[in-house]
């Protein structure tokens, strides 16, 4: 029980050390994060795997308690390979990156900032039309409320029909 305990435990501080290590921005601390996300995982599997099942191919006699379960090894070393490759993509990118600007930090994408820009500025127009919009429809309130004012006006008062015109 405490071995199962140790292996979630360190796995989990593997896996969150990995996290804050992939949001940094220089490329070897995204490296060296992801092969402890990767490490993190392949632990967490092997914690998480449960106890071992038969196997389909028993001598006469074997002892099944003493017998692993083959299939989380098999999950763990696909992700070793994955992390492997990942690994090696991410270094050649690190390196590529040293060689052409001296550094290894992740620059802003000025397309992504333009596209970004584009977004706001739609935004902001969207809302100056809906504004003028609003004022066009207060102006035709104003003036129908005018036209009907005025109308009101010209017509003879009823009360002064009912009461007699002082004149």
């Amino acid at each position: 029980m405490t071995e199962t305990l140790i292996l979630v435990v360190t796995g989990g501080v593997l896996f969150a050390a990995g996290t804050a290590l992939l949001l940094a921005r220089p490329l070897t601390r995204i490296l060296l994060g992801a092969v402890l996300v990767g490490n993190g995982v392949n632990l967490l599997v092997l914690a998480t795997s449960g106890a071992a099942g038969e196997a389909p191919l028993l001598y006469p006699g074997s002892d099944v308690t003493r017998m692993a379960d083959p299939l989380p090894e098999a999950f763990i070393l696909t992700a070793i390979v994955i992390t492997l490759a990942l690994t090696a993509f991410l270094v050649t990118m690190a390196y590529r990156s040293w060689q052409l600007s001296g550094s290894d930090d992740v620059q802003d994408d000025t397309e992504d900032i333009r596209v970004a820009r584009r977004a706001e500025y739609a935004e902001e127009r969207a809302v100056w039309r809906e504004r003028r919009e609003l004022r066009r429809a207060f102006r035709a309130r104003q003036a129908r409320a005018e036209e009907t004012a005025e109308e009101a006006a010209g017509e003879d008062d009823p009360w002064q029909t009912i009461l007699g015109r002082d004149e």
